[in-house]
């Protein structure tokens, strides 16, 4: 399965800067059993009702508990919780 993390940040933060230190928590859970890919895709747009980043990790359906249960998952929220406006998620099928 895909699942999607789909986040607003705060007015004034600076994305640009936390893509890279974002995407290297989110690999770190490659080395959870059942993840296989990690991607992180920015918003090409700056309008006020986009959201700016979009973080997809394909892995199995068995995986979602160990990865809730992670050091990165826990690592992501604690670190960049705070800077989060709204976030969404959401899970499919490839």
């Amino acid at each position: 399965m895909k699942h999607h993390i789909i986040v607003k940040f705060k007015e004034g933060t600076d994305v640009g800067s936390l893509v890279a230190p974002v995407r290297a928590i989110f690999e770190e859970t490659l080395a959870i059993q059942g993840v296989h890919g990690v991607e992180l895709k920015v918003s090409n747009s700056d309008r006020p009702n986009r959201f700016d980043l979009m973080i997809i990790i394909d892995m199995d359906r068995e995986a979602l508990a160990a990865y809730d249960v992670s050091g990165p998952h826990l690592r992501w929220k604690s670190e960049y919780g705070s800077l989060i406006d709204r976030k969404a998620i959401f899970d499919c099928d490839d």
